[in-house]
C-alpha cells in the first residue's frame, strides 16, 4: 500500500485510498464519487446497489468490502484491508 494515504486527511485522490485503484476509483466516480471527503457520510451498500443498478450488473460482493473500508477509512478508522470486512458484510446482508 505505498503511496496510499495513512490517515483520511492524507487522501487527495481516490486512488490514495486504501485498497481503491484505478479500476475501483472508476467505480466511484460514475456513482458521482470525484474526491475522497465525498465518500464521508455515504452508505456502501447503497453505493454498491446503486452501482449494480447503473451499470446492470451484480458484482462481486468483494467490491462492497471495498466500499466498506474506504468509507470506513474516510470517516476516520484506521487503513485495514478489504477482507477485513467480509464477515460483516456477510453478516449485514444475512440479516437483512
Amino acid at each position: 500500500m505505498s503511496n496510499k494515504a495513512k490517515h483520511a486527511a492524507e487522501a487527495i485522490t481516490l486512488e490514495s485510498i486504501p485498497n481503491i485503484g484505478p479500476s475501483i476509483a472508476g467505480d466511484l466516480r460514475q456513482l458521482g464519487i470525484q474526491v475522497p471527503t465525498d465518500l464521508i457520510g455515504q452508505d456502501p451498500y447503497v453505493l454498491y446497489q446503486d452501482l449494480c443498478l447503473q451499470t446492470g450488473t451484480r458484482h462481486d460482493p468483494c467490491l462492497l468490502d471495498t466500499f466498506i473500508a474506504a468509507t470506513r477509512f474516510m470517516a476516520g478508522d484506521p487503513p485495514h484491508p478489504w477482507w477485513h470486512y467480509t464477515a460483516e458484510r456477510k453478516r449485514t446482508l444475512k440479516t437483512s
